[in-house]
């Protein structure tokens, strides 16, 4: 099992994105219409084989909107774990008495939401694709965005520009794409 898409939840969606994309050198590589299902829009920038996704709220009443108005602000809204076997996870997590929110099982793709307050945090995800290096969230030409040049090269100039919007805090480190940054 390994990290395979990081979410952030903001209030507005193109700040964000805009911030991301010039200070990390990478580029939306897709917005999936289909997080309307829950009030939300995106954008999805591949960074090597990992993806960073931001959302934002675009009605009342959403999950996202809820832990912003909670928090005071934009931060981590979503890991997803990309897992080799969905159905024994599920399995044990049944086990553990942790719940499954929503989930879907597509030809190239089986995922579970679990119940952020059985995890104590973010919301989590497991996700199953088929083959395993595809990814349907990224986008059906998800590889074409691909950046790593800049993300490598200027990771002080990202921390500065995470840590101006609230995203990071010290005594963390953060893995985007394989390029891991301590923060101080």
């Amino acid at each position: 099992m390994h990290i395979r898409q990081i979410a952030l939840v903001a209030r507005e969606l193109a700040p964000v994105v805009a911030d991301l994309t010039a200070v990390l050198g990478i580029e939306v590589g897709f917005r999936d219409p289909g997080v309307a299902e829950f009030g939300l829009h995106n954008a999805v920038m591949p960074v090597g084989a990992t993806f960073l996704e931001v959302v934002s709220p675009v009605r009342e009443g959403t999950t996202a909107g809820r832990l912003l108005d909670r928090r005071g602000g934009d931060g981590g809204y979503m890991v997803i774990l990309q897992t080799a076997d969905l159905r024994a996870d599920r399995t044990r997590l049944a086990a553990l008495g942790v719940r499954i929110v929503w989930q879907v099982e597509l030809d190239d793709i089986a995922t579970v939401h679990l119940h952020p307050r059985d995890l104590g945090g973010a919301i989590v995800s497991l996700d199953q694709p088929v083959p395993p290096e595809s990814w349907r969230w990224g986008g059906p030409e998800w590889q074409a965005k691909v950046r790593t040049d800049a993300v490598r090269t200027d990771a002080g100039r990202a921390l500065a520009a995470a840590r101006a919007r609230g995203l990071a805090t010290a005594g963390r480190s953060v893995s985007i794409g394989g390029v891991r940054v301590e923060l101080e």
